[in-house]
């Protein structure tokens, strides 16, 4: 097969490996970086040009999108599926997930588990907002925030209130999401391929930290999940339309809870925890499914 992998640096550990297992495999692959990539949206014949040549018979496309280039990416995604390529993910799904709000209204309408989460648009609602959520301490995240960034954890309700309103008064979109303390600063990473978990990892925060990214300073070791986790990830997945994602879970005491969806989840951490070669599993996924012409979107909601 020729694939596609749109990737802004194909040195990155995930780019490697996913053109590693592809060769290794007797397929073509082609890195391609998303912003250079342009359009001409046709009817008749729709195609995407690159540095002036037109790019042509690709049979998949793997879409490695950076959160900060996401409307432009899935719109080039979007072309790829108007030619017939095969998405591993669909760009409808790449955008329900990197909204926040939105995948988590999709989430609760499954009834999926997840952080009590409240979201307001007035500094006049806060102290009920606030109370939603089940008092302080309590989580505030910024709409547009990755990896961490613009995630803040309010001990105090005084502190809440105060960072609230510092965001609205910068008109930034906030999440208000309960703490849950029994997860101790840690959450378990699934990596979901097709209908399988194929590997999970617990991420440990570093000390004083209840963030728990790996590039935080925290750190991964493989870990056994329970029949209801890798339930809810399989759930969570599917929810959101994605053939291969990141289901980030929190063990709260009422059973897992989603925290995010991440359909460009990273290969170096769970990779280096388990062992296990999930870029191999991800193109054996694409030999498998990988049809002209097959883009229909998954999942029961745009």
């Amino acid at each position: 097969m020729k694939i596609a992998l749109l990737s802004r640096n194909k040195n990155l550990y995930s780019s490697k490996r996913l053109i590693e297992a592809a060769e290794s495999r007797g397929h073509e692959v082609r890195v391609l970086d998303v912003l250079r990539c342009y359009m001409n949206i046709t009817s008749s014949r729709p195609s995407i040009h690159y540095k002036g040549e037109e790019l042509a018979d690709f049979d998949a496309v793997i879409p490695r999108i950076g959160a900060s280039v996401t409307f432009y990416g899935t719109a080039v995604v979007r072309q790829f599926e108007m030619m017939g390529v095969y998405p591993l993910n669909e760009s409808v799904a790449i955008s329900r997930s990197r909204d926040k709000l939105r995948s988590l209204q999709l989430l609760s309408r499954k009834g999926i588990g997840m952080p009590i989460s409240g979201f307001a648009n007035k500094p006049d609602d806060i102290e009920d907002l606030i109370k939603m959520v089940g008092g302080a301490p309590l989580v505030i995240k910024l709409l547009q925030g990755t990896q961490g960034i613009g995630v803040v954890l309010a001990e105090t309700k005084s502190a809440a209130k105060s960072v609230i309103e510092s965001f609205f008064g910068l008109n930034a979109s906030v999440l208000v999401q309960e703490f849950i303390k029994e997860a101790g600063g840690a959450d378990i990473r699934c990596f979901v391929v097709g209908e399988r978990v194929v590997a999970a990892m617990k991420r440990q925060g570093a000390e004083g930290e209840f963030r728990s990214n790996i590039h935080r300073g925290g750190s991964a070791e493989l870990v056994t999940l329970t029949a209801e986790e890798r339930k809810t990830a399989l759930r969570a997945a599917n929810t959101m339309g994605l053939n291969v994602c990141g289901v980030d879970i929190l063990r709260a005491e009422r059973g897992p809870v989603v925290m995010e969806v991440n359909s460009s989840p990273g290969l170096e951490g769970i990779e280096n925890a388990t062992g296990k070669d999930i870029a191999g599993d991800v193109i054996r996924f694409i030999e498998k499914n990988a049809k002209k012409g097959k883009t229909g979107t998954k999942g029961g909601h745009k």
